[in-house]
């Protein structure tokens, strides 16, 4: 006697799928395969041409299709729900089967994770040991030597918080800010979006660094004086260039890879002009400037992380900035001391992009798959985490707060933007770029956050914060990709970098 293979029962019209050769009834089969076109119980590609119905005698003519009124009726709408009764539990077990095989594939990895971190921790803990019994041997008593180069020490990514001291400055900058930022409004004479609209191609600075590998990678505007411009390239020098005067005010040389950004600390205290950069080599570079002379010196440099550091600031209270990289971690460092006060623990995933918030009191950190991890620089604790409901794997170059701290800008895909409203953690906004765009670097202007600026190999875009409507549109004439970009303090002027040039849009001359 032959049983289905779905409801387990005598077929009252069997057919045999010539593929697998098991036995269905008609009905059931011919169901399930008009629903997910597969054997149900191999999984295979099946048709219902597939389908080879089993003859057996006695011979019997079919019914006639009962009408919806009569009992035979009735129970064929009985069995057509049985039917399905019996399909549905048969998935149910396909599911609960894959379900357990998961769960068990879960169990045993869990399980060899903790047997590895076991056998780590001890083989650490004996090395300690050892470690220890050496040093009491030869009498020898650990100590930290002053030093201009600052290593990560052993254990820093089990550091559980920032100093006390640092923490009360942080807070103090917080305060101040955000109770003057809730009163600030932008600049009677402050840029408006009609006047963007009307932005022109002003100046070209070329020919900056060096030919060979040419290309710029970062840059940023001075706020004390803004004829200065701050730039990195890809021939490992940071260049400081003087707009007014047309001529390289210092060339500073120390990497040996790549920069990958550059910042400028400049004190209302009276402290003196730093130079910060961040590069492939796995190092960060501090030059100070000397009054007297003029020059701009070797300060510091920054061994903490292990992989490329991907993202450079400086903290709103200017004796602090932050960095983060691929090595997984970010770290706080001192600008007063040039020690490291911080260093994360490792997370999940790499670090691609760094943005600080205008209060000073969160990081907002970009990875590989397209998701933002938002820190409390106080805690070092997760705040958020954003990622968009459909992203696929995409690291994110650079992230922007809004200058009033409540968005956050960040690309969501090469070629689209997200607006991040901060309040309620949901994307306020996704701005599509088109096809051919490719996103380098994001970024609000400084004074009012009006306006939102995006910078790739398609040009640049600047839009209206709110409306979201876009204000104007730059390509490149030589067919160069743009890596970065800054507003100026009154949002008259955006500079754009590209190749080995500078571009200089702003308003028409009068």
């Amino acid at each position: 006697m032959f049983y289905c293979g779905i409801s387990g029962e005598p077929p009252r019209e069997p057919v045999v799928s010539t593929k697998s050769g098991h036995v269905y009834e008609r009905r059931l089969i011919v169901k399930y395969i008009t629903e997910n076109g597969t054997d149900p119980l191999t999984g295979e590609k099946l048709e219902e041409s597939d389908l080879v119905a089993v003859k057996a005698d006695p011979k019997a003519t079919a019914p006639r299709p009962p009408t919806l009124t009569s009992v035979p009726a009735l129970l064929h709408a009985l069995q057509n729900e049985w039917d399905a009764v019996v399909l549905e539990l048969f998935a149910m077990k396909q599911r609960h089967h894959a379900d357990r095989q998961e769960l068990s594939h879960a169990l045993y990895q869990q399980d060899a994770a903790t047997r590895v971190v076991a056998r780590l921790v001890k083989e650490r803990d004996v090395a300690r040991e050892a470690l220890a019994n050496v040093q009491a041997t030869l009498g020898v008593t650990p100590s930290a030597a002053p030093s201009n180069d600052v290593e990560m020490a052993d254990g820093a990514e089990e550091t559980s918080g920032l100093p006390a001291d640092v923490t009360e400055e942080i807070d103090a900058t917080h305060k101040t800010l955000s109770a003057s930022r809730k009163k600030r409004k932008a600049p009677a004479d402050y840029t408006t979006p009609a006047q963007v609209s009307s932005f022109t191609e002003k100046t070209t600075i070329q020919s900056l660094h060096s030919s060979s590998p040419s290309g710029i990678t970062s840059m940023t505007l001075s706020r004390s004086q803004p004829s200065l411009l701050l730039t990195g390239g890809n021939d490992k020098i940071v260049q400081l260039y003087d707009n007014s005067t047309s001529k390289v005010v210092a060339s500073l040389k120390g990497h040996t890879k790549r920069i990958n950004h550059v910042a400028l600390r400049e004190s209302a205290t009276g402290a003196p002009t730093l130079i910060l950069s961040a590069s492939q080599d796995k190092t960060a570079r501090i030059w100070s400037h000397d009054a007297a002379s003029g020059e701009y010196a070797p300060q510091s440099t920054f061994k903490t992380h292990k992989g490329d550091v991907t993202g450079l600031v400086v903290h709103p209270t200017s004796t602090l900035f932050a960095l983060a990289s691929a090595d997984r971690t970010y770290s706080l460092h001192s600008l007063s001391t040039f020690q490291t006060v911080f260093q994360s623990s490792v997370s999940d995933d790499p670090y691609t992009s760094l943005g600080i918030h205008p209060d000073g009191t969160l990081l907002a950190l970009g990875t590989p798959n397209a998701a933002l991890q938002i820190f409390d620089v106080r805690t070092a604790s997760l705040a958020a985490s954003l990622a968009p409901a459909e992203a696929a794997p995409y690291s994110i170059p650079s992230a922007s707060f809004s200058e009033n701290g409540y968005h956050l800008l960040a690309p969501s895909s090469e070629s689209a933007l997200s607006v991040w409203d901060l309040r309620s953690l949901k994307s306020a906004v996704t701005i599509d770029l088109g096809e051919g765009f490719k996103v380098n670097k994001v970024k609000y202007d400084v004074g009012s956050a009006a306006f939102l600026t995006a910078v790739g190999s398609g040009g640049v875009r600047i839009y209206q914060h709110k409306n979201w409507k876009e204000l104007a549109s730059f390509q490149p004439s030589n067919n160069i990709e743009f890596t970065d970009l800054d507003w100026n303090a009154t949002g008259s002027e955006l500079w754009v970098a590209g190749g080995r040039e500078v571009k200089i849009w702003g308003l028409p001359d009068a």
